[in-house]
């Protein structure tokens, strides 16, 4: 609906004018504002008590049926509602310590002991957490410690005339004194670390000119491929070539109910709010709340009190606009604050001589401040400091491109007005002076008020909002998914089945520097807010180093390829697209995931709306959109039986994907990736049922097809061998899952190297297979 006048001037405007064009279209008391305003309302931040009544009522109702993950999970929501100095905060944390000694995580029950005494806890409860930190330091083998607060408790205990209250308590104390003196007269064997279960270390020389790279790369600099890698030396499969900390990371929300007031207001289900740190991406057992907002939840109080020094001080009041506008804006936001008003300030005014030229490459080498981006062999490219190194820093992120002609008149109109609106929250809400002061992290943590009232934005919030801007076209190029491998559902513990999850949304300079492939040589790992890229196949001296966006040939036809790239501004020329475009040959992706002849099993083809069996002797012919309904219906089949799996329902759930799979082989070739995926699901099933032998017969099948799909060196084939040791680990195929260990330690070691959690739990798998006795082994 955008007036053509007004997208023909966006079209062309310059970030700088863009920004004066949504100020002057944003005021106030206008109808946009007063939406947004609206729309704010449904992600509320603030500490409401009433919530944390609610999900304490929940959390006490879980606790007493024994399920307590899911009360320490409730605990925590009410921990980050109740409103600092509440009374109710110190009873907060004893009771998620409780949950928490339950489940064994007695170091961090602790940390929430020692939180709910700091907080007041009532001293007529006392006695209670102090048997509970007994008990702790008992289990941690803590036996003097343990001993002294058994001292404490017996006297406060003898202080009260009221000993009915504490005869239960009296019981359990009795109890722990006789395990303390058991204890202290049979003290547990230290336990040997196994040789070979820490990984190799490995073997890294830095590079002069690229910060957090190996010396194994170069920087190049082209006007067809602009800034982009090359391997300087052959480089072998699982070699490092880069380390980088995220610039800026911001916590992806997740999914979360839509408010309907009352009860249903408030969400019992864990997102990634509740699963990680808002700074460091750690995943949480018993967060730190803002003592601001009930959003932002830490790991512990000095990532609590890093966040708000850096950046959290400014966010908190605005939590709820930062969701409304999305992950985009708040990165951007986040990155000027990280970055300071300083040099926001004198990278935008230096942005401003190079504008009538942005188009052109050479244009965006210019020095900055007179100071020539030059170095050994970096002489001109974009990015560079004086001395010619490319830093992961504010400067090198700045000259990631945000090709501000070519984004769409829309596009560019909903992050100008959503940059604009930001700034203008910042002005009214006092904290314009927070900043513009960003860059002194010593300054006091109380924003200073602003005396600016006006609805005109000053002349430094422009410029915020003009970096912003800038911020928010780039991510649609150089936004980097940081994610991490998450569990599916409970389990039973015995094998693990994981999916990568979209955690967080950062920026990484250095690792922007690798272009596309479809066909890459490399491969990105995630630890927190760190990225590690390792190559995946051998790159040979003076090959490009490349990264997959996402399109992969493994995943999809070279068309859908395209159309997902061309949000990048650029045609995908890899030897992938070349190979499918020149040669016209069909893609393996359609020959694997095609449908299959009803009657003869031979292959369905044709591009129209009619498919025709490919066996001339059959010619049975078949709608494509019917064959699409049925696949569809039987995907919808395959996670009812997975709900039925998760519900304890393990017999009617192998039920149906039998006759999933039946029905799926009357009209899917073989090597369809659900086909795979059936089996896969099968597998899962014997094995929380502990049928070993037919959970690793179905895991075989399912590794074949992603075999076929993948190939035998990918990630994928690696975490279904992951799958497949686990299993036969537990039904104790000795042999076999030594096997299957040292082939799956051979694909993930390249692929996230040999210090990562799934290396670390197969070597602690071979090292257990290997203890055991001789005789043992020769059967099995």
């Amino acid at each position: 609906a955008m007036d053509p006048a007004l997208r023909e001037r966006l079209a062309e405007a310059s970030l700088h004018d863009a920004v004066r064009l949504g100020c002057d279209l944003l005021r106030t008391e206008e109808e946009e504002e007063a939406a947004l305003v609206r729309l704010c309302h449904q992600a509320p931040t603030d500490k409401k008590p009433e919530a944390a009544s609610w999900y304490r009522e929940q959390g006490n109702r879980e606790f007493k049926q024994g399920r307590y993950q899911a009360a320490l999970r409730l605990y925590s929501k009410v921990v980050s509602h109740e409103p600092p100095g509440s009374p109710e905060v110190s009873v907060c944390f004893a009771n998620r310590s409780a949950a928490l000694l339950h489940l064994g995580h007695f170091e961090v029950c602790l940390e929430d002991i020692a939180r709910a005494e700091s907080h007041g806890y009532p001293d007529r409860l006392l006695p209670k957490v102090l048997l509970r930190k007994a008990e702790c330091l008992l289990c941690l083998g803590r036996l003097q410690d343990a001993q002294d607060i058994l001292g404490v408790l017996e006297s406060k205990i003898a202080l009260d005339r009221v000993m009915t209250t504490h005869l239960t308590r009296l019981k359990k104390l009795s109890q722990l004194k006789v395990k303390l003196r058991e204890k202290e007269k049979c003290p547990e064997p230290a336990r040997e670390a196994r040789g070979g279960i820490q990984g190799q270390s490995e073997i890294w020389e830095e590079n002069n000119s690229i910060s957090g790279a190996s010396s194994s790369l170069s920087l190049s600099f082209d006007a067809e491929r602009g800034r982009h890698l090359v391997a300087s030396q052959d480089i072998v499969p699982g070699q490092s070539l880069l380390r980088e900390e995220a610039f800026v990371s911001v916590l992806c929300p997740g999914e979360s109910l839509p408010l309907q007031g009352g009860e249903a207001a408030w969400d019992t289900r864990a997102t990634n709010v509740d699963l990680y740190c808002h700074r460091c991406l750690r995943q949480l057992l018993a967060s730190v709340p803002c003592q601001g907002c009930s959003y932002a939840k830490y790991c512990s109080q000095d990532c609590a009190d890093r966040a708000w020094q850096q950046y959290h001080r400014t966010e908190c009041s605005l939590g709820a606009l930062l969701l409304t506008l999305g992950v985009f804006c708040h990165v951007a936001l986040r990155t000027v604050l990280l970055a300071g008003f300083a040099e926001v300030s004198r990278l935008v005014g230096w942005s401003h001589s190079g504008d009538k030229d942005l188009r052109n490459p050479e244009a965006r080498c210019k020095p900055v401040n007179g100071v020539p981006d030059a170095g050994a062999g970096t002489r001109g490219i974009p990015g560079c400091d004086s001395n010619g190194r490319y830093q992961s820093s504010y400067q090198a992120l700045f000259h990631l491109l945000p090709h501000t002609e070519q984004h769409s008149a829309e596009h560019k109109f909903l992050c100008m007005l959503s940059v604009v609106a930001m700034c203008k929250q910042l002005q009214a809400a006092g904290l314009e002076a927070a900043v513009l002061n960003q860059e002194s992290p010593q300054q006091c943590s109380e924003p200073k008020a602003c005396e600016k009232t006006s609805d005109e934005l000053s002349p430094e919030l422009k410029t915020v909002a003009e970096a912003m801007l800038r911020h928010v076209l780039q991510l649609q190029c150089n936004a980097q998914a940081i994610t991490v491998m998450q569990e599916l559902g409970p389990g039973d513990g015995a094998v693990v089945n994981k999916k990568p999850v979209r955690l967080a949304t950062a920026f990484f300079p250095a690792l922007s520097l690798l272009n596309h492939s479809c066909c890459p040589n490399t491969s990105v790992s995630f630890s927190g807010t760190a990225a590690t890229v390792r190559a995946s196949q051998p790159i040979p001296r003076g090959q490009e180093v490349l990264h997959c966006y996402g399109p992969h040939q493994c995943r999809m036809r070279v068309a859908e390829r395209q159309q997902l790239l061309s949000q990048y501004f650029f045609e995908c020329r890899c030897r992938a697209c070349l190979e499918e475009l020149e040669s016209a040959v069909k893609s393996v992706v359609s020959i694997r995931n095609s449908f299959c002849c009803p009657k003869c099993q031979a292959q369905m083809q044709g591009e129209e709306d009619t498919l025709r069996c490919s066996n001339e002797a059959c010619a049975t012919s078949a709608s494509r959109e019917n064959l699409s309904g049925r696949l569809q219906d039987l995907q919808q089949q395959t996670k009812k039986a997975l709900d039925l799996l998760r519900a304890g329902k393990a017999d009617q759930a192998i039920k149906m994907l039998l006759k999933c799979q039946m029905d799926a082989g009357n009209f899917l070739s073989p090597e369809h990736l659900l086909m795979g995926e059936m089996e896969d699901h099968l597998a899962q099933v014997y094995a929380t049922l502990g049928k070993w032998q037919e959970a690793a017969r179905h895991l075989k099948k399912s590794i074949e097809i992603v075999e076929m799909h993948h190939g035998p060196s990918s990630v994928e084939t690696g975490h279904e061998l992951f799958k497949l040791a686990q299993i036969l680990f537990n039904g104790f195929a000795v042999s076999e899952a030594l096997s299957t260990i040292q082939r799956a330690e051979g694909i993930l070691s390249v692929h996230f190297g040999p210090q990562s959690a799934q290396i670390q739990e197969l070597q602690e798998m071979k090292a257990c297979l290997s203890e055991l006795p001789r005789n043992i082994l020769q059967r099995t």
